[in-house]
């Protein structure tokens, strides 16, 4: 033996991927059950009408952020035990390049709504 499949699988023996492992069955369904939550939850309070409108918001976006982190820990796996540091990577330039999109389509709209309301160009 030459050494190159010391450590080679024996026949029939799972073989070991790099990364974090994949959820079970019963992993998914919690995901499933909290991600129907998350969604039941902010789509009772607007439909109902029972609280303001400033009440509602941040409480959709904060649902909605908890949201976020339930698809990344259940579906996509990534928790602190994975070992590919390029997910972690991509996930940090995405939602950089999300902040940048989201907070520059808010100044863009902000700053168009101020210079065109009626009454306020010059005669």
């Amino acid at each position: 033996m030459d050494g190159s499949h010391a450590y080679a699988p024996a026949h029939g023996a799972p073989a070991h991927h790099d990364g974090g492992g994949h959820g079970s069955v019963g992993s998914y369904m919690v995901g499933f059950a909290l991600s129907v939550l998350l969604t039941a939850i902010p789509f009772g309070l607007v439909m109902s009408g029972a609280m303001p409108a400033a009440t509602v918001v941040p409480i959709c976006v904060g649902l909605g952020i908890v949201q976020i982190v339930v698809h990344l820990v259940y579906f996509l796996h990534m928790n602190s035990s994975s070992s590919r540091s390029w997910n972690m990577a991509a996930f940090v330039f995405t939602v950089i390049i999300v902040a940048i999109l989201v907070v520059g389509s808010l100044w863009v709209m902000n700053h168009l709504n101020g210079n065109m309301m009626p009454g306020v160009m010059p005669d």
